[in-house]
């Protein structure tokens, strides 16, 4: 039975590595925002990992999604801040703590009510990539602190309700279709 789950979970990480992938490679990924800096769906996949099979798969598939926006400040920024990008601190290690606060987040609120845990996990999910990655920009970079909680308010706010809707509809399909019968099972969770 073990061995079933891993390869599963090998099977998830995989399937949600190649979606962060192809985002990265489409411009569904990043969308041009305002004074350089763009929306992402990016983290999403990370996140949906981290609630359906674990901190392991989520901090994976955040991997995939960091070193892809390495890749990208190195090879086509798009704003003036992409640049510093190329330092991993910035674009790699907040991504691969997505998927451990999602599930965190998840694990905590999915004995009382699924639905809104897979919900909450999107947004916090969602806050932790905003949050460490603008931090981490102030801190590396000569991203002004100002600048930062601007981007936050216009930018990362939004990202986080976009985090949320998604995560929830993807993990009640993903249950429904789990579950055989076609309805999302999301509270006779296991």
């Amino acid at each position: 039975m073990e061995s079933k789950s891993n390869v599963r979970k090998i099977v998830v990480a995989g399937a949600l590595g190649a979606l962060s992938i192809a985002l990265f490679l489409t411009p569904f990924g990043y969308i041009p925002w305002f004074v350089g800096v763009s929306l992402t769906v990016m983290h999403v996949p990370a996140i949906i990992g981290a609630v359906l099979e674990g901190p392991v798969v989520g901090m994976i598939v955040g991997g995939i999604f960091g070193v892809t926006a390495l890749v990208k400040a190195a090879t086509a920024p798009l704003g003036i801040f992409d640049p510093y990008f190329v330092n991993p601190l910035i674009s790699v290690l907040p991504r691969i703590l997505i998927g451990l606060v999602a599930w965190a987040v998840y694990k905590a609120f999915r004995g009382k009510l699924v639905p809104l845990a897979a919900a909450t996990a999107g947004v916090a999910g969602s806050l932790t990539n905003s949050i460490l990655v603008l931090g981490a920009l102030v801190a590396f970079s000569p991203f002004p602190l100002a600048t930062a909680v601007a981007v936050f308010v216009a930018n990362s706010l939004l990202e986080a309700a976009v985090g949320g809707v998604l995560t929830l509809g993807v993990v009640a399909a993903w249950k429904g279709i789990e579950s055989r019968s076609g309805k999302a099972k999301l509270a006779k969770e296991e």
